[in-house]
């Protein structure tokens, strides 16, 4: 057994110490620099702190960015995101971990290129790119179709694939151009502004095949969706796979899935097309044996009518209305002159009537005339005869007997028949007599008589 004293034995270092030193060596070894790794199991704890691990195929290793670094970035870390740090390499003295403490970060690849996707989408949508009431309706029989693709691609081929099978009578012209790469945007933009000078096509087709985001991007470029917007040609986009969308999709007047689907909604189906026309056939010859029939009909109904109409008939059927208006007038002018003789009759008496009525009334004021006349008259003869009457009365009442009466004198005259007695051989004694008086009577009876 060897042993050693004390005296010989090396320098003994603590935990705490060792840790310090190797994290002292470490960031005096490694200058600030950037690497490049995905994220995985990233936390961020309230602290505000972020903990996670970059890794690659082969290792891993333990990261840390601080609050006050973090709160810079746009974005949140997520597991499976691909990015590249600016970090200073270090060790956590607690428990001895190499780690990295990362001061910056920034997106690589398709995380950063979908990053850039989401800020220009959200812009472009700001200015109206993607309003629906900006888009064009693609036209259901187009007269020529423009194709905007690369003419080596898989993308022409299925396009001119699908037209042909679906309508091989519609004539294409390709515009090629670049699908890929930095410089494909501008040639894209160049061949979708030529179209629209030669004016040559009713609709557009721009597609390129499947690949990845970095592939597809020249078609997320902002001038390239200027150009699909101010288009005044309908523009078909058919770009990717089903799931790929990209701003061209947004702002063009119909997205497609696919190329191939992008040249199935610019053409019509010419199988349709054909079962289409043959309904039309169909319906048209309805139509034309319906309107044959309704013309025969209609034939039929004028011949009846024209003879209903013909001169002869219409004559004879006159003549007929003719005797029946004569025969009608006749009895009516039978009614008529009996109602006329009735009414003259009751005319004629109220006419006589009314004639005797005048003529009484004329008599009447005749005989009215005549009475005042009469009366007129009688009263001037009362007078007259007064006047006479009044001077025979003098004179008679001079030579009246009443006058001898009332000297005295008295009438006698026979009872049995008024005879004036004047000699006494007048009457035999018996006779009864009667004695006037000026006042008064006397009846009296001859008992004597008395001869002078």
């Amino acid at each position: 057994m060897i042993t050693t004293t004390p005296e010989i034995r090396e320098e003994i270092y603590t935990v705490s110490r060792l840790n310090r030193e190797a994290r002292t060596l470490l960031e005096q070894a490694f200058p600030l620099l950037w690497v490049e790794g995905e994220i995985s199991n990233f936390s961020a704890p309230n602290s505000g702190h972020w903990y996670f691990s970059l890794k690659d195929n082969q290792a891993q290793i333990r990261c840390a960015m601080f609050r006050s670094h973090n709160r810079k970035l746009t974005f949140t870390p997520q597991d499976g995101m691909h990015v590249l740090v600016r970090t200073r390499v270090s060790l956590y003295e607690g428990r001895g971990d190499f780690q990295l403490l990362v001061e910056d970060m920034e997106e690589r690849g398709e995380g950063k290129l979908r990053k850039a996707l989401e800020v220009l989408k959200k812009q472009l949508q700001a200015k109206g790119l993607f309003d629906p009431a900006h888009k064009k309706p693609i036209p259901t029989m187009p007269r020529c179709i423009g194709v905007v693709t690369s003419i080596t691609g898989a993308a022409i081929r299925d396009i001119l694939t699908v037209l042909k099978r679906r309508f091989p009578c519609v004539p294409v012209i390709i515009y090629p151009t670049l699908v890929q790469g930095n410089t494909a945007a501008p040639t894209i933009v160049n061949a979708i502004n030529l179209a629209n000078h030669r004016q040559d096509c009713d609709v557009l087709i721009v597609a390129r095949g499947g690949g990845s985001l970095e592939d597809l991007w020249p078609f997320n470029e902002e001038s390239v969706a200027y150009s699909i917007y101010q288009s005044t040609i309908p523009i078909i986009s058919g770009i990717g796979h089903e799931i790929d969308f990209t701003i061209a999709d947004f702002v063009a007047d119909q997205r497609a899935a696919t190329p191939s689907a992008a040249a199935e909604l610019a053409t019509p189906d010419k199988t349709e097309l054909l079962t289409t026309l043959q309904q039309h056939q169909q319906r048209l010859t309805h139509l034309l044996k319906q309107k044959l029939t309704n013309f025969k009909q209609h034939i039929l109904w004028a011949q009846k009518h024209l003879h209903q109409q013909h001169p002869k008939r219409q004559l004879a059927e006159k003549m007929q209305f003719l005797d029946f208006a004569v025969t009608t007038l006749k009895q009516w002018q039978l009614r008529l002159l009996i109602r006329l003789q009735s009414q003259t009759k009751t005319v004629v008496a109220r006419w006589q009537g009314l004639r005797f009525i005048y003529m009484f009334t004329q008599y009447r004021q005749q005989l009215d005339g005549q009475q005042q006349q009469l009366q007129s008259h009688i009263q001037r003869i009362l007078q007259q005869q007064h006047m006479a009457i009044a001077q025979l009365a003098a004179k008679l009442d001079t030579l009246s007997p009443l006058a001898t009466l009332s000297r005295g004198y008295a009438i006698v005259t026979r009872s049995d028949n008024q005879h004036i007695l004047r000699h006494a051989q007048e009457v035999v004694v018996g006779d009864n007599i009667q004695v006037k008086l000026m006042q008064g009577d006397l009846d009296c009876k001859v008992e004597k008589i008395l001869i002078h």
